[in-house]
């Protein structure tokens, strides 16, 4: 019974379509960030459109469209890429799939209305 629930269960993996498997990408320096940022920024009203612009020293800026904003700076810490703003502190990770690099950054607490924020690179 078991092998014929595992050999269902395979199959059923095999024939259905998978969402795009990301790579995470490692950062070896914060300048790799530098550019124009759009996504979505998880606060108490729930998701709102943001845009961020990154420096080649890893500062940046992030812009709600209800001209809410924060300031901020990419950082390496024991290799893993991290960030510091005026509102949270947090980790984040670049992925890279078929389509654009997207940025997630992830706070250690949900404070100031901030949380969870994704970015897909636009220049």
């Amino acid at each position: 019974m078991r092998r014929h629930l595992a050999l269902i269960l395979g199959a059923a993996l095999v024939l259905s379509p998978l969402e795009v498997v990301t790579q995470e990408k490692q950062i070896v320096d914060v300048k790799e960030l530098a550019g124009t940022w759009r996504g979505w920024v998880t606060r108490e009203q729930g998701h709102e459109p943001v845009t961020m612009i990154v420096s080649a020293d890893g500062s940046y800026r992030a812009m709600t469209a209800d001209t809410a904003s924060t300031e901020g700076k990419f950082y390496l810490q024991d290799g893993k890429l991290r960030y510091r703003s005026s509102r949270t502190i947090g980790t984040a990770s670049l992925s890279e799939a078929r389509g654009p690099s997207v940025l997630t950054m992830v706070p250690e607490k949900f404070v100031y209305g901030a949380g969870r924020a994704e970015y897909e690179r636009v220049e």
